[in-house]
C-alpha cells in the first residue's frame, strides 16, 4: 500500500429505512471477524445448509418474487448548501452486464447464537441502506444467512457468551456463492460487496476460493467495507490477498478496496485494535478511498438516511436538514460539497478520515450522525463505521461503472 501522509490533529448506524429501528450497540461492530474469538462453538451447528435453490434463502436475486432490492424505494433528495432542493429518482438497470453478489453486516437480533433463514425487519433495512442502489450498475443478489447474532457479540460483551458458530455463517456464504455460480453466473463479471461481519466473510471466501484460482478472471472488483484488510506496509498486495492487488486506478480491475471511516478530527485511538490497525508486524491495514482510489482528498457522493429513525446506539438523530427545518419525504439525502474523504495514517493506524466543510449560509446542517455512543460517551475505537456505505455509496457506484467498462473491454 501507498503510505498515506503522516498528519497531525488538534488536539493529538444504526442502519433505519422508514419506518425500521435497528438498535445496533457496540457489539455490531466487533463482528467484522477480528473480534470474535470469544465466540462459543455449537457442535454440529453448521449442518442443515440453506436451500439456495429456494427464492426463500435470498433478500435479493432477479427475477424472483418478493426481491427486497426490487421492491426498495432509493429515492433521494439532493440538498444544496442553499438550502435548496431537488429529488432524484432512482432507476434500476434492467440491463446491467455484471453482477454484484453481497453479504450484509450483523444486523439479526434473533435470541440464539446464529440467526435463522428468515426475512426480517432488519434484512430489509439493511438492504435499503447498503446494497439495494447498485441497482444502477449491476444484477443484485444478497443471500440469507445464518451470521452471529447481536445476541451472541451481547452475551460475549457481558461475559456470558451463549452458542454461535462462525463456520456455520461462512459456509453459508460459500454455499450461496456456490449456487450462484452454477446457476446464475453464466461467466459475467461480479463485484463483491460486504460490511462488518459480511467483510470479514467475504474476505475468507476470497481467501479460500478465489485468489490465485480461475475464477478471479471474473472478479470485476472486491468492496470490503468496516473492515481491516492486512497488506504488507508500503505495498498494494500481499498480506490476506496473494493476487489481488488494492485498486489504485480509475478503472483498474480484479481489485479491491477496503475503508474504515472516522471523523477527521477523531482518528483511532494509538491504542485501539480494530479498525484500521495493523494485526501484526510488517503489515498493515489496507485504505483505499472511493473517492480517490490514487490517492489524496476528495469530495464524497454520500447518500444519508433522511429520516429521524437513523439514530446511534445511544439514540442520537439526525437534526433538521434545513433552517428553517422543512420536510424531507425521500428515504435519502445528498450533501454535496458537505463531505470528503482522503486515506491517512496516524501511529498504527491507516483510515478514511471523513472531512466537514461547513456550508456558511446556515442553509443546510453542518452536522452528521453515525458514531457509536453508549451511556453518552462516544467510543472511538469505532469511527463512523454504521455509516460505511452511506458516506461513500455514490462514489462506489461510479467506481465500479468505470471498472464494468474496463472490465467488458477486456473480454471483446
Amino acid at each position: 500500500m501507498r503510505r498515506a501522509k503522516k498528519t497531525r490533529y488538534p488536539g493529538s448506524g444504526l442502519i433505519g429505512s422508514g419506518r425500521f429501528r435497528i438498535a445496533w450497540t457496540v457489539a455490531a461492530c466487533a463482528a467484522t471477524g477480528l473480534q470474535m474469538a470469544s465466540a462459543v462453538a455449537a457442535p454440529g451447528a453448521a449442518s442443515n445448509i440453506p436451500d439456495y435453490a429456494s427464492p426463500a434463502a435470498w433478500l435479493c436475486r432477479p427475477g424472483q418474487s418478493g426481491d427486497a432490492c426490487a421492491r426498495s424505494n432509493q429515492d433521494a433528495v439532493i440538498l444544496r448548501a442553499d438550502g435548496s432542493t431537488l429529488v432524484e429518482r432512482f432507476r434500476a438497470n434492467g440491463k446491467a452486464p455484471i453482477d454484484c453478489f453481497y453479504v450484509y453486516p450483523t444486523i439479526s437480533r434473533d435470541t440464539g447464537g446464529n440467526a435463522s433463514i428468515k426475512v426480517e425487519q432488519e434484512e430489509i433495512a439493511v438492504i435499503n441502506q447498503q446494497f439495494a442502489r447498485f441497482g444502477a450498475v449491476c444484477r443484485r443478489f444478497a443471500p440469507l444467512y445464518r451470521q452471529v447474532t447481536l445476541s451472541a457479540l451481547h452475551a460475549t460483551l457481558r461475559g456470558t457468551p451463549i452458542p454461535s458458530d462462525r463456520q456455520m455463517a461462512y459456509n453459508d456464504i460459500k454455499h450461496a456463492w456456490d449456487y450462484y455460480l452454477a446457476h446464475d453466473n453464466h461467466g459475467r463479471g461480479v463485484v463483491l460487496i460486504g460490511h462488518s461481519q459480511g467483510s470479514g466473510i467475504l474476505a475468507q471466501l476470497v481467501k479460500n476460493e478465489i485468489d490465485g484460482k480461475p475464477i478471479q478472471r471474473q472478479i470485476v472488483s472486491v468492496i470490503l467495507a468496516g473492515y481491516r484488510l492486512q497488506v504488507p506496509v508500503g505495498k498494494d498486495v500481499g498480506g490476506d490477498f496473494k493476487a489481488i492487488p488494492l485498486c489504485r486506478a480509475v478503472g483498474q480491475t480484479g481489485c479491491a478496496i477496503n475503508f474504515a471511516s472516522f471523523r477527521a478530527d477523531s482518528p483511532p485511538p494509538a491504542d485501539g485494535k480494530l479498525f484500521g490497525a495493523s494485526a501484526g508486524p510488517g503489515l498493515e491495514a489496507a485504505c483505499v478511498n472511493p473517492a480517490a482510489l490514487g490517492g489524496g482528498k476528495a469530495s464524497l457522493h454520500a447518500y444519508l438516511g433522511a429520516g429521524a429513525e437513523m439514530v446511534t446506539a445511544s439514540g442520537e438523530q439526525q437534526g433538521p436538514w434545513t433552517n428553517p427545518p422543512k420536510p424531507i419525504n425521500e428515504p435519502f439525502v445528498e450533501v454535496p460539497g458537505l463531505l470528503s474523504a482522503e486515506c491517512r495514517s496516524e501511529g498504527n493506524h491507516n483510515f478514511l478520515a471523513i472531512i466537514i466543510n461547513p456550508a456558511p449560509s446556515g442553509k443546510r446542517t453542518n452536522v452528521i450522525v453515525g458514531d457509536v455512543i453508549i451511556d453518552g460517551r462516544k467510543l472511538p475505537d469505532w469511527g463512523l463505521h454504521r455509516i460505511d456505505m452511506n458516506l461513500t455509496m455514490g462514489n462506489l457506484i461510479d467506481v465500479v461503472r468505470v471498472q464494468t467498462k474496463s472490465y467488458l473491454a477486456t473480454k471483446r
